[in-house]
């Protein structure tokens, strides 16, 4: 089912869960005019790609603002949204007379409901379920129709609830039979009494929510209307209220104390997105991309339910002061539920540094380095750079005579363009990298300059899906260049679009802080012409995951720019390998005969279909029988993460003496090194890299 992602630092309100809410108002109608009117203004005069603010632009910002208020559809009712829509083709019209009309009818009726609901779920919860009964709900709630009267609301609160219910009643059960095992004298509790601890559960967790959206005021929600206006243009650009704004550059200061995650909200889910390489979570191993945060305990303590917590104060929960633990019960891609622990730790921009390591396959000795970000501090100047990071690190291996590369672009979403620029031009002599184009301009060749080349030897770069932006400069850049070969997921992210952070008190003095708006300025362009908005840098070995078959990417986020493609900037092809086709072919070949891979594109394909299959029944019998067929299902696919090659990874010789006296750094290698060790992605890169060969008369001294 399609499901569209929201960055991690819009504010995004889940009121599937605001019951009985007191709305603080705080309500500045000026500012709301101001923040209006400046939003027309700069995202029509500065967007690289501007909407026309018309009938069908005022339709997108209706259903988006409607569709994130009610995403359970069990606040409004199908009058509700009838009565709405003699906005539907207005809202451009307000908008450019700073009108608000529109958001006033919705958000008042919202909070009408609201309080109505509170009297629902209570009433639900007071009696019990009968789980006997053959029922089903079908959890994509973009399937539904509204609520055609107030029974129907009414009856929509009870599968919803119950379906909340069942599922911690099933987990109750189970940890019965579990602790049965292990102390024959335990007397399991009934079903009726885990029925009933299991309904107290879920009324507790709506009335803790209820009390976390209390701090909810007027700047909250309408800051929700605004991006539901901004992100109407693209998906990358959004409103950062005053508060969210401070968050944001308190995580760009450098440190944070928590588990080292991204997290974003899908509906009434807090979805991992993104592993800080070197982190708590990375080093613990067990947390992915795509996990699910159901619950989270401190500690020993009881596991407080976060499902349906709006992002902030789930996140309030999860980071925490370093050395304390928090317990995390996830529920993974392939659906099965597990608890984890992760000691939570100082996540430094540290982690986010080059590292490099060393490996022997088939007798001769090859170089990986790992960047997680293209990093850069334009305020000073003399920190550290990834450029030069990478330029140092190439040096210090070839001291070691590596016979060859592999660049780690994996899970790095980007950061700066120079620095691309820069680490393109160390394994070429000169010419363009990329070319950037702002709105009704000619677009402008980014070239490298130095004619030096730090490594004139065999190449790999290795990526996935989410391996974006900066790191699809320079896979691309390589690629078109024949430089080296790309190994990785079909495509990358595809994100082909540079933004900028304006602070909206630059463009109107204000006595009062108006935010900022993260805007899409620059589209940017392959030196063969080509974008790689949507389409993504294309694998010369196409290697199968987990996510291959997932949506996943900016081409499957909400309001894309489209792919285009300019003029050719003027380059020549590095054309050095003797058998660069060949060994992509036999790469191909191989992968599509390797077992462990196939296994893996089976896997893809069965999580695909677990994903798109959304109907539950409600039938406690069919639910576990269901649950439990999954599960063995699942064990189909764990010779996969139990993969294991026979390849020993070292440090680079001198961190040797970094590591003997720094048992935190000995660790993060250590765990490194054992990861690498049990990647078939590695694995086959070093494969790749061991077959290019050279054409001779280059062979120069490195």
């Amino acid at each position: 089912m399609k499901r569209y992602y929201k960055i991690l630092i819009t504010l995004l309100l889940v009121v599937s869960v605001l019951v009985g809410f007191q709305f603080k108002n705080n309500n500045d109608p000026e500012k709301d005019r101001v923040l209006i009117g400046l939003l027309r203004y700069v995202l029509t005069n500065g967007h690289y790609q501007p909407q026309n603010i018309d009938d069908k632009f005022s339709i997108q910002v209706f259903n988006s603002f409607i569709e994130g208020l009610d995403p359970a559809k069990r606040f409004f009712t199908q009058a509700d949204i009838d009565e709405f829509s003699k906005y539907k083709t207005q809202i451009d019209d307000e908008i450019k007379v700073e009108n608000i009309s529109f958001y006033n009818l919705v958000q008042d009726r919202l909070m009408q409901r609201m309080q109505e609901s509170k009297g629902y779920y209570r009433e639900i919860l007071d009696q019990a379920f009968n789980f006997n009964t053959d029922e089903t709900i079908d959890v994509d709630f973009e399937k539904q129709s509204y609520a055609a009267n107030q029974n129907e609301l009414i009856n929509i609160w009870k599968k919803q609830l119950k379906h909340s219910t069942l599922v911690r009643l099933h987990e109750k059960l189970e940890e019965e039979i579990n602790k049965k095992s292990k102390d024959s004298l335990y007397v399991v509790k009934s079903f009726d009494v885990l029925e009933k601890e299991s309904r107290e559960s879920t009324l507790k967790n709506l009335n803790e929510y209820f009390d976390f959206m209390d701090e909810l005021d007027h700047t909250d929600w309408f800051s929700n209307y605004i991006n539901s206006i901004a992100e109407t243009f693209d998906p990358h650009t959004s409103y950062l209220a005053p508060k969210i704004k401070k968050r944001f550059d308190i995580s760009m200061a450098g440190k944070l104390e928590g588990i080292g995650a991204i997290l974003q909200k899908r509906n009434d889910y807090t979805k991992v997105v993104e592993i800080v390489s070197g982190g708590p979570a990375w080093r613990a191993g067990e947390l992915e991309v795509g996990d699910i945060i159901l619950k989270v305990a401190q500690g020993d303590q009881e596991p407080l339910d976060i499902v349906g917590m709006r992002l902030d104060d789930a996140i309030e929960f999860i980071k925490g002061k370093k050395g304390t633990e928090a317990r995390l019960t996830i529920k993974k891609i392939d659906g099965t539920i597990k608890v984890i622990s992760i000691i939570r730790d100082i996540v430094e921009i540290e982690e986010t540094f080059v590292k490099s390591t060393t490996v022997n396959y088939n007798g001769k000795l090859y170089g990986l380095i790992n960047l997680p970000k293209f990093y850069i501090d334009f305020e000073e100047k003399a920190s550290r750079n990834s450029a030069i990071d990478m330029a140092k690190e190439i040096e210090r291996l070839k001291q070691e005579n590596v016979e060859g590369f592999i660049i780690d672009l994996r899970d790095n979403g980007g950061g700066s363009l120079e620095t691309a620029i820069d680490i393109a031009g160390l394994f070429i002599t000169e010419g363009p990298i990329v070319q950037v184009k702002y709105r009704g301009e000619e677009p402008m060749i980014k070239n490298d300059t130095d004619k030096k080349i730090f490594w004139n030897g065999s190449l790999v770069v290795l990526v996935n899906e989410l391996s974006a932006s900066a790191s699809e400069i320079f896979a691309a850049a390589m690629q078109d260049y024949k430089r080296a070969v790309i190994i990785g997921s079909k495509q990358t992210f595809g994100k082909g679009t540079v933004q900028n952070l304006l602070p909206l008190n630059n463009y109107y003095r204000y006595n009062d802080d108006l935010g900022a708006l993260k805007i899409t300025i620059q589209k940017y362009y392959r030196i063969n012409g080509g974008s790689v908005q949507l389409n993504g840098v294309v694998s010369d070995v196409a290697l199968p995951d987990r996510y291959t078959y997932m949506e996943f990417g900016e081409r499957d986020q909400k309001n894309p720019l489209t792919w285009d493609s300019i003029k050719e900037a003027k380059y020549l092809p590095w054309n050095n390998y003797e058998n660069l086709n060949d060994v992509i072919i036999k790469s191909n070949h191989r992968v599509s005969q390797n077992e462990t891979f196939k296994l893996i594109d089976e896997n893809a394909k069965w999580l695909k279909k677990t994903q798109d299959d959304t109907k539950v029944s409600l039938k406690y019998d069919i639910f576990k029988a269901s649950v439990e067929s999954h599960q063995e299902k699942a064990k189909k696919f764990e010779s996969i993460s139990k993969y294991k090659s026979n390849l020993n990874f070292a440090s680079p010789k001198y961190e040797l003496p970094l590591i003997a006296s720094d048992s935190t750094l000995s660790k993060k290698r250590a765990v490194w090194h054992q990861n690498l060790s049990k990647d078939i992605y590695v694995e086959e890169a070093l494969q790749v890299l061991s077959e290019l060969k050279i054409k001779k008369q280059l062979l120069v001294k490195n």
